[in-house]
């Protein structure tokens, strides 16, 4: 896996799709300073602001999160209520691996 963090590959994205911070930030009901310090302060969206991201650029939040380098999570197959459980379970990992951070340093 890439060593790429979270703000790195949404700026990746949102560039491939020629979209402005701002714009972005319209999308996800949120300001465009929230969408910056994404990309540039390392810090990490709210579980529902993930989904989005990850519905607007159709991405994993595995790839989005560092987990994966595959891009692409097939969720055709899932229903609503399995999809927000993997992306629940997703929120709770982002957490725990938090919590093994700060207790590393």
């Amino acid at each position: 896996m890439g060593m790429e963090y979270f703000g790195d590959k949404l700026r990746a994205l949102r560039m491939e799709k020629k979209m402005t911070q701002n714009e972005l930030a319209t999308l996800l009901g949120v300001v465009g300073a929230s969408v910056s310090s994404y990309e540039i302060s390392r810090k990490y969206p709210s579980i529902e602001i993930l989904i989005k991201i990850c519905q607007i650029f159709d991405v994993s939040a595995d790839y989005l999160l560092g987990f994966s380098d595959d891009k692409a999570f097939n969720t055709a197959t899932l229903t609503d209520e399995q999809l927000q459980i993997v992306l629940r379970l997703v929120g709770e990992f982002e957490q725990l691996n938090a919590l093994r951070e700060n207790t590393d340093e």
